[in-house]
């Protein structure tokens, strides 16, 4: 397996562990559930999203992309940035149940996004399937 298969597929692996670590942290934020209480779901999230920036970065690196250059991982890297900010405030900062579940709702659209940006290469992702006009 090359390099870039390889960190390829520790990618793909990492959106998936780390989007179900959100989901549950977010389910259970939104279901008043005290999430701090259970170890693996402070502690997973740190070591999984630090091996997939590094995967990502293996990535980039390998292909010498840069995100000057391609439009498609600016936008990934926008997303991501919103992602984070939308998803400190529903499980950490957001004031209300209310603003917690909006912010939840928000980086769960925002992470969607990101997805289909990285699997059509295109800038607009899924926004592309939106009428014209």
């Amino acid at each position: 397996m090359s390099g870039y298969r390889l960190a390829y597929s520790v990618h793909v692996v990492c959106v998936v562990i780390s989007a179900s670590l959100f989901v549950a942290r977010g389910a259970a934020e939104t279901a008043g559930a005290d999430w701090r209480k259970w170890r693996v779901l402070r502690v997973a999230p740190h070591f999984v999203d630090t091996v997939f920036l590094a995967s990502a970065v293996t990535m980039v690196w390998l292909q010498g992309l840069s995100p000057i250059a391609q439009p498609w991982l600016a936008a990934k890297l926008v997303g991501l940035v919103c992602y984070i900010g939308l998803g400190l405030v529903a499980l950490r900062f957001g004031g209300t149940k209310k603003v917690r579940r909006i912010a939840f709702a928000g980086a769960l659209v925002t992470l969607a996004y990101i997805v289909s940006v990285a699997l059509s290469r295109d800038p607009k992702g899924f926004l592309a399937l939106l009428p014209q006009g």
